[in-house]
């Protein structure tokens, strides 16, 4: 059994084409762990209460559960639509209150947390003397570099009064205007952190084999959520820690407070097909920044038209000689050669250009050889049945 957690998405703007390369590279890999014959558990997490979404809430005058529940449902749908496999368990915050309230709780009893005006935060210190984790093993970053990061992605690192300007918060306590939840800490709802350490550690077994997320969540997220897991069990969150990397659009990275951001139910309203979109997206490599075009999409489109004008031209004599005694090696290079390419830290792009090259030459398509584009790649091609 093989388990990945990959970090989901504050629910107020949903599905952006750079979540959309997030979700496909880790499903790449999952449907990769299928064809290998491993057993997968697959978890992801719905921040479905956190400052952005109140602030869009307010913004909008919309009630604030029905924003969350409305881009869920829109996500959710997305990802269906451009063939994700769905996690085992996809799980909302706003189900694990008391678990993950418990949860600090118990890091207060052994001080590695403390109180500050009602609210309550991580001490980092006292978790690297007492844990197998020390503040930097997952990032390798430096203190100012930390601290620069902390400030721009939702720390607070100016607080007075923190043992450590570093330290995250792990549960604030109820503000007027704002919903809470009363728990064991008394009325409030948790930080951002802690949640997925929970969540991950309530349907996974730890360390999991993978922690997935942006290129972005490496720190403070990915960074805390392993302190918080180490201090809580004794145990490394994760075994691997994966990261995609950012999308940018006219110039700048895609991003929901930049307002530059080109969502996947537009494209799929306007009539393109979601198999073009996962194409453009899998032909870019999973690490790498890059830029999203409509000229990309628009070459996934003649690529994906190819392929199907390629996989439909299966001969009824050749798909009925298949059904009735199918040969003993059906198109091994092809197949193997795109299993190895993906196998290669998922080279999707390797993979595509593979098949590109196979129609190229006028090799004849299989019936393993779309089995295979279909369970590896997630493409789905039409072809004649008999």
């Amino acid at each position: 059994m093989v388990g990945i957690y990959v970090c989901g998405i504050t629910p107020y703007d949903a599905t952006h084409i750079g979540h959309a390369a997030t979700y496909l590279a880790f499903d790449t890999l999952i449907r990769l762990w299928l064809d290998g014959g491993f057993q997968v558990r697959y978890v992801q997490n719905s921040t479905d209460v956190d400052d952005p979404l109140l602030e869009r809430a307010a913004r909008d005058h919309v009630d604030w559960h029905d924003l969350a529940r409305e881009q869920t449902n829109l996500f959710r749908c997305d990802m269906e639509s451009l063939g994700v496999i769905p996690p085992d368990h996809y799980i909302a915050v706003t189900e694990m209150m008391d678990p993950i309230a418990a949860a600090v709780d118990s890091l207060l009893e052994r001080d590695i947390a403390y109180r500050l005006d009602g609210d309550v935060y991580f001490d980092s210190a006292r978790a690297s003397a007492t844990s197998p984790w020390t503040l930097g093993d997952e990032s390798h970053l430096d203190v100012a570099t930390m601290l620069a990061l902390s400030a721009e992605r939702g720390g607070d690192p100016e607080r007075p009064g923190k043992r450590d300007p570093l330290d995250p918060l792990l549960w604030r306590t109820a503000r007027d205007g704002e919903p809470s939840w009363t728990t064991v800490l008394g009325a409030g709802r948790p930080g951002w952190h802690i949640e997925c350490s929970v969540i991950a550690q309530a349907f996974l077994d730890i360390p999991v084999t993978v922690k997935g997320g942006g290129r972005d969540l490496i720190f403070p997220h990915h960074e805390f959520s392993a302190g918080h897991t180490a201090a809580l069990s004794g145990k490394p969150l994760a075994e691997l820690y994966a990261h995609t990397g950012m999308v940018s659009y006219r110039g700048e990275k895609m991003s929901k407070s930049l307002g530059n951001i080109v969502l996947v139910s537009d494209f799929v309203a306007a009539g393109t097909d979601p198999r073009a979109i996962r194409l453009a997206i899998l032909a870019q490599h999973y690490r790498h920044d890059w830029e999203w075009t409509d000229q990309l999409l628009a070459a996934a489109v003649s690529r994906l038209a190819r392929w199907e004008n390629w996989a439909v031209r299966l001969s009824s004599t050749t798909m009925a000689s298949m059904t009735v005694s199918p040969p003993a090696v059906d198109s091994p290079s092809i197949v193997d050669a795109i299993r190895k390419a993906i196998a290669n830290d998922l080279s999707t792009p390797h993979a595509i250009a593979l098949i590109d090259a196979a129609i190229a030459t006028g090799e004849p398509a299989t019936v393993a050889t779309i089995d295979a584009i279909d369970a590896l790649l997630g493409i789905r091609l039409r072809y004649r049945r008999v």
